[in-house]
């Protein structure tokens, strides 16, 4: 038992008597409020976290990184060596932003066909977690909004190099051509050379030659990306109606156009150090072992047609293309 006095004026005390019982109650119901707070708390942070983490995956980071990583290998090639890090920021935060939110945009618009292929049903839009899809949209616009006007921060030839990607990947490849014509990925693949020419640019506040090969050796890159790509996923691709140069051609005919892009991409890298005043022997040694190895994977797609060797030139590609443009960051610094 507790006892508790409470004194009225200065003659009478009134003593209350509070069972003990009464006393673990109040203490338990505190407790249950306070752990029912803090679950609450948890659970609203979880799913804070989880909708950040929806709409992140939204944007396709495991494609826009490379092409930010480009562009910003771009910047440092157009730079060599000499940094602003304030226009390296811009410049980056301006790539991220465009390429992400073009790739939202893409996922609101082919979110039909996303959900009919098995590779891209488990998409945010097609499985559900994003709901309306016009959040989709609104955020693809809003973060493409920002790309741009940060781009018009940087330079003018900026400005026009990341309205010119934004409409070749979403008007033209994503709108207009890749329902309908198996060259949508040739069409499309410009606008993968537009961040490096951000990049290029916004070091040097104009577009010379070199800045137009580096984007070149990327416009050059995605075809034989793409394609091996399809080949791995055609059923998936003729399920949805998309004509993927692998679904509308013979498989051998599709295997000859990704070996000869594979190799015409190969000779153009060996062949950029002369228009360069940066790249010397650690980019032609790179560029000669990392070629060397995507020659032998297209090679190995000639001979044996398997969905696993296809898959496995698929995910080398990227790997090269970030070494090529890792060797040119740090010979800029050389």
């Amino acid at each position: 038992m507790k006892a508790r006095r409470q004194t009225f004026g200065s003659n009478v005390d009134i003593v209350a008597v509070i069972p003990r019982e009464g006393v673990e109650t109040i203490s338990s119901k505190n407790t249950d409020v306070a752990d029912e707070l803090t679950g609450t708390a948890q659970l609203t942070t979880s799913s804070i976290a989880s909708t950040l983490r929806t709409y992140f995956v939204l944007t396709k980071p495991n494609v826009w990184w490379l092409l930010v990583f480009t562009g910003i290998g771009g910047y440092f090639a157009g730079s060599q060596g000499s940094l602003d890090p304030m226009t390296l920021a811009v410049t980056a935060l301006s790539l991220v932003a465009g390429c992400a939110g073009a790739e939202a945009v893409s996922n609101y618009i082919e979110r039909d066909i996303d959900a009919i292929m098995s590779r891209t049903r488990r998409r945010p839009i097609p499985s559900g977690k994003i709901s309306p899809p016009e959040r989709a949209l609104y955020l693809g616009l809003a973060l493409t909004s920002v790309g741009i006007a940060t781009s018009a921060l940087i330079n003018f030839y900026a400005l026009i190099f990341m309205v010119f990607g934004v409409l070749d990947y979403v008007v033209v490849y994503v709108m207009l051509t890749k329902r309908r014509t198996p060259l949508n990925v040739i069409l499309g693949s410009f606008a993968g050379g537009a961040p490096a020419l951000i990049g290029y640019t916004a070091a040097t506040g104009f577009p010379d030659l070199y800045g137009w090969l580096l984007a070149a050796l990327i416009v050059l890159w995605i075809p034989s990306h793409v394609w091996s790509l399809a080949m791995k996923y055609k059923e998936d691709y003729r399920r949805a109606g998309v004509p993927m140069l692998p679904v509308v051609l013979d498989e051998r005919k599709a295997i000859r156009c990704i070996v000869s892009t594979v190799v015409l991409l190969v000779a153009f890298s060996l062949a950029l150090p002369p228009f360069s005043h940066t790249l010397g022997p650690l980019y032609m040694a790179s560029a000669s072992l990392m070629g060397g190895l995507l020659l032998l994977l297209s090679l190995k797609t000639a001979i044996d047609p398997s969905f696993e060797n296809f898959w496995r030139l698929f995910k080398f590609s990227s790997p090269y293309l970030a070494v090529l443009f890792a060797v040119i960051i740090v010979e800029s610094f050389v």
